[in-house]
Parts: structure tokens; C-alpha cells; sequence
């Protein structure tokens, strides 16, 4: 399995702190902003978001985690049944600006799949997105991302692997890694 790296934890850092700074430029004193992490790996990037959004305006900024899991359009088309995350919105987003936050914008499905989640809490008057890496060339759906960390150009038998301390890795490291099993001979 060959691996590239695209951050590493100082990288990581800036990056979040240039991304979070931009959000700032954008929202006038986030009055009515709310941001939305997507389970299950974007909550951990929503977490460290909120914690320096905090720190920067010295105010809390609203965090809610979303699962859509039960919006995905291959929902029923698996072999195995997917497993739920768990939903934790604690506030209305009636009128309210959300920002969805995912760690990998791909094909664009699971933030069509939030879009739909998100109506469950009530009509927001804008929803904007940030992720962390945008894979470009691989959209399936007409989204784009207003925050974005970095764009990469993957292949389809390239994957991003995101590694955050939160989910019990030693350091924060984001890698593009090629899968192994697309560069095996094909036997006949």
C-alpha cells in the first residue's frame, strides 16, 4: 500500500486556523450560525473547528452532530446493512446559517444525503460547506464546498485517509493511499 502525505499535524493546524479564520470574514459574529459535523468522521473535524472558533470570538459557537445514514440514496442497495451514527442536534436551525463540516468532499452524495438529514430541524436560511479535502474530478453531484483545506486530484483506486487524535491515532495526519489490490496482476 503506497502512501502519501498531504498533512501533518502542524500543516493540519494551520490549515484549520486559515479555514477558521475565513468562516470568521464570512459570518458577522456567527449571531446565527450554527455548524453541523457529519458522522462519522466529520464530527471530529467540527469538534476542533468549535474549539478554536471559541477560542478566536470567545463565545460558544453551536455544534451539532448529524447522521445520514438513513438519507444515503444506496441506503437499501448494500449487501450488509450500514450502522447508524448517532444524531445530536440540541437547537433549532430555523433561520439560522449552518455549516456542514465534513473531513472528504467525494462524490458529493453524503452532503446531498445532510441536505435532506438536516430539514428534520427545521428550514436554515443558508447552509455552507467545509471540508477539509476536496478529491475535485470525482463529483457525482452538483456541490461544492465553500471552505476547503486543500483540493487534491485522486484516482478512483486512491482513497484519503484522515487520522485525528480524537479517533485514537498518535498524531493528526491526512493520507492519500493508494489501495494495493488495484495494482495486483488480474489473473485469468
Amino acid at each position: 500500500m503506497n502512501r502519501k502525505m498531504l498533512f501533518d499535524q502542524q500543516q493540519l493546524s494551520l490549515t484549520l486556523n486559515r479555514l477558521c479564520m475565513e468562516v470568521i470574514e464570512n459570518h458577522d459574529n456567527f449571531v446565527d450560525t450554527v455548524l453541523l459535523g457529519l458522522q462519522p468522521r466529520g464530527i471530529f473535524l467540527a469538534e476542533k473547528i468549535q474549539q478554536k472558533l471559541t477560542a478566536l470570538l470567545k463565545k460558544e459557537i453551536p455544534l451539532g452532530w448529524l447522521d445520514v445514514t438513513f438519507f444515503r440514496d444506496d441506503f437499501r442497495k448494500r449487501d450488509t446493512p450500514l450502522r447508524a451514527n448517532a444524531t445530536k442536534v440540541d437547537f433549532i436551525i430555523e433561520n439560522k446559517k449552518v455549516i456542514l463540516i465534513d473531513d472528504v468532499l467525494y462524490t458529493g452524495r453524503t452532503v446531498r444525503a445532510a441536505l435532506d438529514a438536516m430539514q428534520a430541524f427545521g428550514r436554515p436560511s443558508a447552509v455552507e460547506l467545509l471540508v477539509l479535502i476536496d478529491r475535485t474530478y470525482t463529483r457525482q453531484l452538483p456541490i461544492q464546498a465553500q471552505y476547503i483545506g486543500k483540493k487534491v486530484n485522486t484516482l478512483s483506486q486512491e482513497r484519503i485517509a484522515v487520522e485525528i487524535q480524537e479517533q485514537g491515532y498518535p498524531t493528526d495526519n491526512i493520507w492519500i493511499i493508494e489501495n494495493s489490490e488495484h495494482l495486483k496482476p488480474k489473473t485469468t
